[in-house]
């Protein structure tokens, strides 16, 4: 079978965002067009003296792709991941240029699936996955949460915004509301009937040959909730974090990233209708109750817990072509990692050329029993030495009241640059739309 031979990546000008676009280059003897796959595609804040924009970047993604998309990979709901995928009434949105790509294949996590029953904990086993029922009530249920948040902080009575944690706590929750069109747009942009949405967890068998020929595509998350309960919930500290000491002592002094360890992914929900909160459907009614009477450090913890636990439900997935492995793992924290690293899928990262650096370079999202997997780490010079890609923008998230939680992470930046060639999207001109990385993948 033909396989390709070169691949490109173009890391798109994002801010605090993702959008990589993934091209597979072919031998011209064999006779078969580039294959395109777009991997993610939003933003919650461009850098202030960027030309870059939406509509800019959808149109490169078109030219670049000759007009036709062979597949989009959208790894989780977070604003920052699909914002770009939304559509304008007028049917030019910068989703609609996407939509007008035509993908074959549109791949998301197991928990977008459109008819999965409320408590649903996903496919039973690798091989097998039951009808669903009519509504998916757990990211609605999230979702209610962070609208709640921001009406909260919109409210004329809302709280101080000289609050040192008040740009925190709206950024997340902003991050966490449903942008509805977006995820509409990728329910049907590969088709009418759903039936090119592919929805993927932990070990599935993703067979995409007939669209990437020469191309193994393996998932390495998120595991369903029958294989792990742990992306339920996430964990304050572990020694896989990118702390120091010093780093510890203002994380343990601080509450502005306390836990909540209690399932919030598929949240049993119990109507509570005496309550005037929303517009809410009745079971959700005392969610905002409870946000509107919390504090304003309880409610940092809610929305801290419950961005977590969607960052969780990336998809991570590793291209093999050639003699190399590409991995994007989305967003994906720890609690999602932890299970990929236990699995019998662990050695294929033993020899991974590129990582997309997880979650914009955060503390939690590179587990440091991942990173030490990666042998082709090294000093500046090693042959065929690790390649690294990380959008991101300092001083938009996290560091606040304290605490370690700069994103980028200093500790991990550091690193990525002394072990693996690392390409930052914080590098870009003004004007530039993207990075431009080539790998020879014979």
């Amino acid at each position: 079978m033909p396989a390709p031979i070169t691949a490109e990546i173009r890391a798109y000008q994002m801010g605090f965002g993702d959008c990589f676009l993934l091209t597979f280059l072919y031998d011209p003897a064999d006779n078969l067009a580039a294959r395109h796959i777009l991997i993610d595609f939003g933003s919650t804040g461009m850098p202030d003296k960027t030309e870059v924009t939406l509509d800019a970047v959808a149109a490169d993604i078109a030219q670049q792709c000759d007009g036709a998309l062979d597949i989009v990979v959208a790894t989780h709901r977070h604003k920052d991941h699909i914002s770009g995928f939304a559509t304008k009434t007028n049917g030019k949105g910068s989703g609609d240029v996407i939509r007008g790509l035509n993908p074959k294949r549109v791949i998301q996590p197991w928990t977008e699936a459109p008819q999965a029953p409320e408590g649903w904990a996903g496919p039973p086993d690798v091989s097998t996955a039951k009808a669903f029922a009519d509504r998916t009530q757990s990211l609605a249920a999230m979702q209610a949460v962070a609208q709640s948040v921001v009406d909260r902080l919109d409210r004329e009575s809302g709280f101080d915004p000289r609050w040192p944690l008040a740009d925190r706590l709206r950024f997340i929750g902003e991050d966490n509301i449903s942008n509805v069109s977006a995820v509409k747009n990728l329910m049907t942009m590969a088709g009418e009937d759903g039936k090119n949405n592919l929805y993927v967890f932990h070990g599935c068998d993703l067979d995409l040959a007939d669209i990437l020929p020469g191309v193994k595509v393996h998932v390495l998350g998120p595991p369903t909730l029958n294989q792990s309960a742990s992306i339920k919930a996430y964990a304050k500290r572990s020694d896989d974090y990118w702390f120091q000491a010093s780093g510890l002592a203002a994380l343990a002094a601080t509450d502005a990233v306390a836990a909540d360890k209690k399932s919030m992914l598929f949240p049993k929900l119990k109507g509570r209708d005496t309550f005037r909160a929303s517009r809410l459907p009745t079971e959700m009614r005392w969610v905002a109750e409870r946000v509107n009477a919390a504090e304003a450090d309880q409610m940092l913890g809610i929305v801290t817990a419950l961005d977590s636990v969607m960052n969780n439900t990336s998809v991570i997935l590793l291209f093999e072509a050639g003699s190399k492995k590409l991995l994007f793992p989305g967003d994906a924290q720890l609690e999602n990692w932890s299970y990929a690293l236990q699995s019998t899928m662990a050695p294929l990262l033993d020899d991974v050329d590129l990582y997309k650096v997880g979650h914009h370079g955060s503390l939690n999202a590179t587990p440091k029993r991942m990173w030490e997997r990666l042998k082709k780490r090294g000093e500046v010079g090693k042959p065929d030495r690790l390649q690294s890609i990380m959008s991101t923008m300092a001083g938009k998230h996290g560091g606040k009241g304290g605490a370690p939680t700069e994103v980028p992470r200093g500790p991990l930046v550091k690193e990525l640059k002394a072990e693996s060639t690392l390409h930052n999207t914080q590098d870009l001109k003004p004007a530039d739309l993207c990075q431009l990385i080539t790998i020879d993948l014979r």
